[in-house]
């Protein structure tokens, strides 16, 4: 399948701002006088983007971020908060269907996905963070899960199944029910965030870990990430049939022999991802 855009180094998204360099895709929230809140608009974008994502084999990993020291501040309180109060229920479910759409992209994309996130971490952005399969973050970063603060249940965008699953059924609970924020050195001892660094090397930090991820066998990490989606609701015999099959699918690619080779020759494998 060809790739849906011809050329993504000049992809010029509206609601947020896009970089491609050697094979890492940088997204960054952009609206930095609110703390990078969402819109309806860039929840489709990215939505769209990241789905499109799947068939772009000029990016190997992608690092999403938020402008000038905060994450995303969640849903725009004046954009969409607003708004929903006066909608319908089929336009409410159209919503929250749409929101839920851009965590199914995040995981469906086959591209590891690194979130750097300094600051406020807040809502919607937390989901968004959560969907991410790596998470780097600052010691002064603030997560909160907190729509029951505004008198909404804890399960949004797939938080009751992902959260649980990432720092533990009772940490989940508690943050889901009380919407409390969560530091950032708490986060990391959770296992919310992989790793801490100062927030003047945390875009560094992030960029290295995706350079070394897109210099892998990037098929492969394809394979790695689909696995994990999907062996979440298998039995014992189905994941271990299913990593059999997938293992052998992998075992057929040129990376596999270049791999063998290169350690026959004592030499560093060069991957590229096929």
């Amino acid at each position: 399948m060809t790739d849906p855009r011809t050329n993504w180094q000049d992809f010029a998204p509206r609601h947020f701002a896009w970089a491609l360099a050697d094979g890492v895709a940088t997204i960054t929230l952009n609206r930095p006088e609110r703390k990078n809140p969402l819109t309806f608009e860039s929840y489709a974008e990215l939505r769209d983007t990241f789905r499109d994502l799947a068939d772009a084999p000029a990016v190997k990993a992608v690092v999403i971020t938020g402008a000038a020291g905060n994450f995303c501040s969640g849903g725009d309180v004046h954009d969409i908060i607003g708004p929903l109060v006066a909608l319908d229920m089929p336009d409410l479910l159209r919503f929250t269907r749409m929101t839920g759409d851009l965590v199914k992209a995040m995981r469906q994309c086959p591209q590891p996905i690194i979130a750097a996130i300094d600051g406020i971490c807040a809502g919607a952005g937390a989901c968004v963070a959560m969907a991410a399969d790596i998470r780097l973050g600052t010691a002064r970063s603030k997560v909160a899960f907190l729509f029951t603060r505004v008198g909404l249940a804890g399960c949004d965008m797939g938080a009751c199944a992902m959260l649980p699953r990432i720092v533990g059924q009772g940490r989940a609970a508690e943050l889901l029910f009380t919407g409390r924020s969560l530091g950032g050195e708490e986060a990391e001892r959770w296992g919310f965030l992989n790793s801490l660094h100062q927030p003047d090397a945390l875009q560094q930090a992030a960029h290295e870990f995706a350079a070394r991820l897109a210099a892998g066998p990037t098929f492969a990490h394809g394979i790695t990430k689909t696995m994990m989606n999907q062996e979440w609701d298998m039995g014992i015999d189905a994941f271990i049939e299913a990593e059999a099959q997938a293992q052998a699918i992998c075992m057929q690619t040129a990376d596999f022999r270049r791999a063998y080779e290169a350690f026959v020759a004592k030499q560093r494998p060069v991957f590229e991802g096929n």
